[in-house]
């Protein structure tokens, strides 16, 4: 954990894809399903080295690595060709209903930044309308605005920069994330990163954010300087 004592945040920004909806298992059996035809296995290391990117980027990650025969943009339209099919069957992550309702109650305000475009997060969360409605705006992959993806910081300083009252210092906003890429694009935009890392991920990749947890539901909300979760007890 990279930072040891509490700060009082005023904005939350989420990551969307594989820290509130869990698509990535849908990313990875569609690109393996290409990559069948060519003898080729989408491995970790690769994923990783293509989570939270642009598409595109993504697409000449994977194809530098497995040497397939298609350009960047062959295997992005083959790839969503079946995968906006299949976005609105995303599962919600372990935590991410109940987090996102309770910063939202608690009067924070959250947005998103994401490695998606804009008509696959609405696929995305098309089944979770009150989850999105609790988000001020969303900054994807395809906004104009937006130069450089994870883990760039630009994505990050984008959304911070669109809540109505912006954070009056970066260090006023905690990110959440799941991919390396990520935490690193948080960290360059000088914000606090929360990271919820895929099990198979690399420890010493973990190491740049300021609290690793292996769901949302353990997040420590207290160490923010925010209200904790009231604790329900089951029927």
């Amino acid at each position: 954990m990279a930072g040891m004592c509490s700060r009082k945040i005023t904005h939350v920004i989420f990551d969307l894809d594989g820290l509130l909806l869990d698509t990535e298992i849908l990313y990875s059996r569609c690109t393996q399903s290409i990559l069948d035809r060519y003898g080729k296995q989408f491995t970790w290391d690769i994923k990783q080295k293509m989570m939270g990117r642009k598409a595109l980027e993504a697409a000449s990650i994977l194809i530098t690595h497995t040497g397939i025969p298609l350009a960047p943009e062959e295997f992005h339209k083959e790839l969503y060709s079946t995968l906006n099919a299949i976005f609105p069957e995303a599962a919600l992550m372990p935590g991410a209903e109940a987090i996102v309702f309770h910063l939202h109650a608690l009067g924070i305000p959250l947005a998103v930044a994401t490695g998606s475009a804009r008509h696959a997060y609405e696929l995305k969360v098309s089944k979770y309308p009150r989850i999105a409605a609790c988000f001020s705006h969303v900054v994807c992959a395809d906004d104009p605005e937006l130069k450089n993806g994870k883990p760039a910081p630009d994505v990050y300083l984008l959304a911070a920069s669109r809540f109505t009252s912006p954070p009056l210092s970066p260090d006023k906003v905690l990110v959440f994330e799941d991919a390396p890429n990520g935490v690193l694009s948080g960290k360059a935009a000088g914000m606090n990163v929360v990271m919820v890392p895929d099990k198979r991920t690399d420890p010493t990749l973990c190491q740049p954010a300021d609290m690793v947890v292996p769901s949302l539901e353990n997040v420590d909300l207290e160490f923010w300087g925010l209200n904790s979760i009231p604790f329900v007890c089951p029927k």
